[in-house]
């Protein structure tokens, strides 16, 4: 099939490349130009496990081409898929210029019969006005078109997002348009094992929900372990002992309960504000989700908190190494880290950092600027060189097995925060530095 993409970020690009991979015919546009000309020179523009590759491949084949013309995106694809940035604002308001501004190319451009597919991530009832553009423009050429409008969220992951693609739990098509169903489930059934069981149809305003929905409860999932990880600490219990005791639980289950430095990226806290945003405006007040945001707020202070206690306030003239500034691992997302908390807090008061990370270090750069209080490191034992602290913040797999004892001799304080509960207390103790986990109970943090 014939497949145009709208969009060359993170779920645009896997998707391409994806698609591409199966053998479809993909041509993936984007207003940006200096990205597309990277990507035909094969240059990634961000960072995803198994991405190049597999967008190599698919120029190679021939199955995966980039563009900047609106008008040859528009004439490509029997489905278009609209997969461009929709950010909120502080209040949760999303911009839907990028998905409106498509709609509206699509309509001027189109010559035949197209499946228009929503996949970005969009406030309930976006495909309706995606719809009613496209209705226009086409009313101002005069021409009679087929093109109907779908629903087709992602739930691809940063990090493991080629995975996901090929290997979805689940896909969820809105639309009543049997034609468009047909087209979407054709598309789709190289990833589909069990079309019963993963293939999910309903009407478009649901389909718009669930990704909102999936999202509040992840969020709601890893708040509530953070709100537990503070009753641990008072109870001088152990949350990762707890997490592996609920987890068990058929009904619970172990995923996203793993108490941390709070969430970030380019999902989880929007999508939480954009579902609170809209519902104020609809007059009723989402009190558990306002609650969510509110603990992930509080939580990514976490770590300077824990400073703050051992070094008894005493912070400025403190060097703090910092392992990891992405949101999470396997990814140079920087939206909402919780790095950018801890930074932001040091600073304040006084101290200076020095941090490592794999993969985010341009775009936290790009962020933050040089200045004195900052120390930007090669690797990660340069971080730790002439450190006081070591606060880990991103659980990359490079910083899961270090060497204690090199780490106790570089600290001038020898302690560790180890903001996601990566290493063994005991393990570092041993060693002879002091830890700090989040809801672990250790190195004289009895609160109670």
């Amino acid at each position: 099939m014939k497949v145009t993409i709208f969009g060359a970020g993170y779920v645009g690009l896997s998707f391409a490349a994806c698609l591409a991979e199966a053998g479809h015919e993909v041509l993936c546009a984007d207003a940006d130009l200096a990205r597309i000309e990277g990507l035909q020179r094969g240059l990634m523009p961000l960072h995803e496990p198994g991405l190049e590759a597999l967008v190599a491949s698919g120029i190679a084949a021939g199955t995966l081409r980039f563009t900047a013309d609106e008008r040859a995106a528009c004439a490509h694809g029997d489905l278009l898929f609209i997969v461009v940035n929709t950010p909120a604002d502080a209040q949760g308001r999303v911009d839907l210029r990028h998905v409106i501004a498509v709609a509206a190319a699509i309509g001027r451009h189109r010559d035949r019969d197209a499946l228009v597919v929503c996949k970005s991530t969009a406030p309930v009832g976006t495909a309706a006005q995606v719809e009613a553009v496209l209705g226009g423009e086409l009313a101002q050429r005069g021409v009679r078109h087929r093109i109907a409008v779908a629903v087709n969220p992602e739930f691809l992951r940063e990090g493991s997002a080629v995975r996901d693609c090929r290997q979805p739990d689940r896909v969820v098509i809105g639309s009543e348009d049997p034609w468009a169903v047909d087209l979407l489930t054709r598309l789709y059934a190289p990833f589909i094992q069990d079309p019963q069981r993963q293939l999910l149809v309903m009407d478009r305003r649901s389909a718009e929900l669930t990704k909102y929905a999936a999202n509040a409860m992840l969020a709601a999932r890893i708040s509530f372990m953070n709100e537990m990880a503070r009753v641990a600490e008072l109870a001088g219990a152990d949350i990762d002992a707890v997490r592996r005791g609920i987890g068990a639980d058929r009904r619970i289950g172990p995923d996203f309960l793993q108490a941390g430095a709070g969430y970030g990226g380019s999902c989880l806290a929007k999508d939480v504000r954009a579902l609170v945003h809209a519902a104020d405006r609809g007059g009723h007040a989402l009190r558990i989700l306002a609650a969510v945001e509110a603990t992930n707020h509080e939580q990514k202070g976490r770590l300077f908190d824990l400073m703050t206690h051992h070094f008894g306030g005493r912070i400025a003239g403190k060097t703090v190494a910092v392992w990891g500034l992405a949101f999470k691992p396997d990814t140079d997302d920087m939206r909402d880290a919780p790095s950018l908390v801890l930074l932001q807090r040091l600073w304040a008061a006084g101290a200076r950092v020095q941090v490592y990370d794999p993969a985010a270090m341009p775009n936290a750069r790009d962020l933050l600027g040089d200045r004195e209080d900052l120390r930007w490191c090669a690797t990660a034992p340069e971080a730790l060189q002439g450190a006081d602290a070591l606060a880990l913040v991103t659980e990359w797999d490079e910083f899961r097995r270090p060497d204690f004892a090199h780490i106790a001799k570089e600290l001038r304080a020898a302690v560790i925060f180890d903001g996601r509960n990566v290493y063994d207390a005991a393990e570092v103790e041993s060693a002879g530095i002091a830890y700090y986990g989040i809801g672990r109970g250790r190195s004289s943090l009895r609160l109670g």
